[in-house]
């Protein structure tokens, strides 16, 4: 794994919770969960490590005995087919926190996470972790909160999947890159800052390239959405909505609604 660990220094950054950028995870990350004096706690025992595109922070199956905060940059988690085939379950980015938990004390990884561009990360041990939670049961609290709402987006992710077919499903991916990556326009429209191949797309929802292609056409030619420099910006959000169903649930928090 193509990695450069740095001096194993405390970590520091995003001591400034309070500054946003637009599309970042830290409105809804495990930050927000947390005071300035808890979000400290768990600063205290992260260790950052700078690591390049293309590797991996761990491989499914792995001993889960790591948590990875996102300082910087984006990573994919995906999990493996009995075919072989990779799945995207998630794109997570800065803000975001990477965590096992199932109960077992020799968990394993049910999932790979990999890096989609250069990353920075904090990394902090499960066992720093436990003592953490165990000494301040405020934060226990907090993360029993931001665990909840973690399992709400996987939920959704599976209604969207299951219950309306791949136009719904890649319906709702695009809503939900809207809602974590886009930037709203004047005129309405939503310019989607991620860039995915339609391969990726295809990992995100269990489909083809080839049928990713042909739906995203269909909806370039109707108006819903356009590409420029490769970039993709939604036109009519409304619809989207509408092939996933989403006026007849109810409204999702962006929080759930996401990558």
């Amino acid at each position: 794994m193509a990695m450069t660990i740095e001096h194993q220094q405390t970590f520091k950054t995003c001591g400034k919770r309070t500054e946003r950028k637009t599309g970042s995870s830290e409105q809804y990350g495990i930050a927000q969960y947390l005071s300035e004096e808890q979000f400290q706690y768990l600063q205290d025992i992260m260790q950052t490590r700078k690591i390049t595109k293309g590797s991996y922070l761990f491989w499914e199956g792995d001993k889960a005995d790591k948590l990875y905060f996102i300082i910087s940059g984006q990573v994919k988690l995906l999990k493996s087919t009995e075919e072989g085939k990779d799945l995207i379950i998630s794109i997570l980015q800065n803000g975001d926190l990477i965590a096992q938990f199932n109960g077992l004390q020799n968990a394993q990884y049910s999932y790979s996470a990999e890096t989609m561009s250069n990353v920075q990360v904090g990394v902090i041990l499960r066992k720093d972790l436990d003592e953490l939670l165990s000494l301040h049961g405020d934060i226990a609290i907090q993360f029993m909160y931001w665990l909840g709402m973690n399992n709400q987006v996987i939920e959704t992710k599976l209604r969207d999947l299951l219950l309306f077919g791949k136009a719904g499903a890649l319906a709702s991916t695009l809503i939900r890159m809207s809602n974590t990556y886009g930037i709203p326009a004047v005129d309405g429209s939503i310019h989607i800052q991620l860039k995915l191949t339609n391969t990726e797309l295809g990992e995100m929802i269990g489909c083809t390239r080839e049928s990713v292609n042909r739906m995203l056409g269909d909806w370039k030619n109707d108006g819903t959405i356009e590409f420029e420099e490769g970039k993709m910006i939604i036109r009519q959000i409304a619809h989207l909505r509408e092939i996933c169903r989403c006026p007849d649930s109810p409204r999702c928090p962006v929080a759930v609604c996401r990558l």
